[in-house]
């Protein structure tokens, strides 16, 4: 079962779930402002994309990225914990595989 995480009324999100709804795939919805994203998700979500998965050039991080930059590691989970607005959107998994943003490549491949 895929694993769409995001904010419902980002534009963004928006089109990966359009898309799986209209290849009627199953898939859980994980909404950061219901469900703040765990230490070890943020920790694996760096490890997979290769930085803090931070969309830089948003709203919401431009107005913490001082801070950000300034943060230890601790610090930066904390604030991405505080700010989920600052992360990068949607990440779909399936488990194995994961993707940032919105990617119909990478979801025809999982549908």
């Amino acid at each position: 079962m895929l694993r769409v995480y995001g904010i419902k009324n980002c534009d963004t999100v928006k089109k990966t779930l359009k898309f799986l709804d209209q290849e009627k795939t199953d898939y859980d919805f994980i909404d950061f402002k219901k469900q703040v994203p765990t230490k070890e998700e943020i920790l694996n979500w760096k490890k997979v994309f290769g930085d803090w998965p931070v969309n830089k050039r948003g709203r919401t991080f431009k107005s913490v990225a001082e801070d950000f930059e300034a943060a230890s590691d601790s610090e930066k989970i904390k604030i991405i914990q505080e700010k989920t607005s600052t992360i990068r959107r949607p990440i779909t998994t399936d488990g194995k595989s994961f993707c940032f943003g919105h990617d119909e490549a990478f979801l025809k491949k999982l549908v």
